[in-house]
């Protein structure tokens, strides 16, 4: 099978994560695409995490339940220690060696790549799905960044232009901490639940 592996803390889930997976599921063909929301992330500071990987994880199983195509991967979530992506991507290797794994990551983490850990361990292991907005990073300097991985790492990197969706997980947390309405972004199975258990408030 063909994978698409989109990771996050989706904190919460929004209709711009599940735009993405539908771009990426028809883009390149693939079979599945696995969400997996982060539980201990090396980039990010625990306190800036809301809500519990729990919380995280029941969220994106209801946003992606309606859609076949896309399963919730819980691996990073349930593990206590700091994920790395490089030690992920290599475990699903190792388990799953007939499958092909796309890392799905936007345009900043494409320019950033080289300062993970161990990003040299991750190209092997997957064919990277670099996506753009014009306005955040010109293709031009992508296709420089792309070259320059091919070069050094032989990494497999492709582009994938995606829709722009005007919000963030950030913007929507602000919002639900004001007493705003979030359905305009946010599944109404999500917000549902958000609501039942006072998340973000």
């Amino acid at each position: 099978m063909k994978i698409g592996i989109m990771g996050g803390t989706f904190d919460p889930i929004h209709n711009g994560h599940l735009m993405l997976g539908h771009a990426a599921y028809e883009t390149f063909s693939l079979d599945q695409i696995w969400f997996m929301p982060n539980g201990n992330p090396p980039h990010k500071k625990s306190e800036t995490i809301k809500s519990t990987a729990e919380d995280r994880m029941k969220m994106t199983s209801l946003a992606i339940a309606p859609f076949p195509e896309f399963v919730l991967q819980p691996y990073e979530a349930l593990r206590e220690e700091v994920s790395c992506s490089y030690q992920t991507m290599e475990y699903f290797k190792e388990m799953y060696p007939e499958d092909e794994f796309y890392f799905i990551i936007g345009a900043d983490s494409l320019m950033a790549i080289e300062t993970w850990v161990h990003p040299e361990r991750i190209f092997p292991t997957c064919t990277i799905l670099a996506t753009y907005r014009d306005e955040i990073k010109t293709k031009e300097e992508m296709d420089q960044q792309i070259h320059h991985l091919s070069e050094k790492y032989g990494a497999q990197v492709l582009l994938m232009e995606t829709p722009l969706m005007p919000v963030s997980s950030h913007e929507l947390r602000a919002s639900l901490q004001a007493g705003e309405s979030v359905s305009a972004y946010v599944p109404d199975a999500v917000c549902g639940y958000i609501n039942e258990h006072q998340l973000y408030r």
